[in-house]
């Protein structure tokens, strides 16, 4: 991964190996990308323990135990599902982290979010963890590149910044993040 997200990746995974933690990721938008520019770099198998990508929204039921109900009722292009999967993911790999994507890159809306529409999330230890809602713009290619960088940079920032942070509008703990 080169440019910014190849830099965050980098210093992410360093902060990681040095604390002795391990990460994982769930995509659905990115396909693997997160997982691919993670692994980029020298040294990842200290810390990444592995990926699923969770494409169909029953994967990310079945397999990253994403709630049924809630995915029924809002799609999968949803915060709270992005907690979800990242806490599922973090979970069903045995890391400590976890990392997930989930939006719409286009070229069509889907659950009734427009292109663009992207939810990152980070959990942590003990399941806290931060959710962004983005908004992007660009084609389809762009938007799944913005995603990765995203989704690296709240991982970096909750490692340096916020753990063990509050509950905020970012910071859904365990609760639902409300666009």
């Amino acid at each position: 991964m080169t440019g910014p997200a190849g830099g965050a990746a980098a210093r992410a995974l360093e902060l990681l190996a040095a604390r002795g933690e391990t990460l994982a990721a769930a995509e659905s938008l990115t396909g693997g990308l997160v997982a691919a520019g993670l692994t980029a770099v020298p040294g990842a198998s200290r810390v990444v323990r592995g990926a699923v990508t969770a494409y169909a929204t029953d994967v990310k039921r079945s397999v990253l135990g994403v709630d049924g109900e809630l995915l029924a009722a809002r799609g999968a292009v949803d915060g709270e599902v992005a907690r979800q999967m990242a806490c599922g993911v973090r979970r069903l790999l045995g890391a400590d982290w976890g990392v997930a994507t989930t939006g719409v890159a286009g070229p069509d809306p889907q659950d009734g979010q427009s292109v663009g529409t992207v939810y990152v999330a980070v959990c942590g230890p003990g399941e806290v963890a931060a959710v962004r809602r983005l908004a992007l713009e660009g084609d389809r290619e762009g938007i799944r590149r913005d995603s990765v960088e995203a989704a690296v940079g709240l991982l970096l920032g909750e490692l340096t910044e916020n753990t063990g942070a509050q509950d905020t509008e970012q910071h859904g703990g365990k609760g639902c993040l409300q666009p």
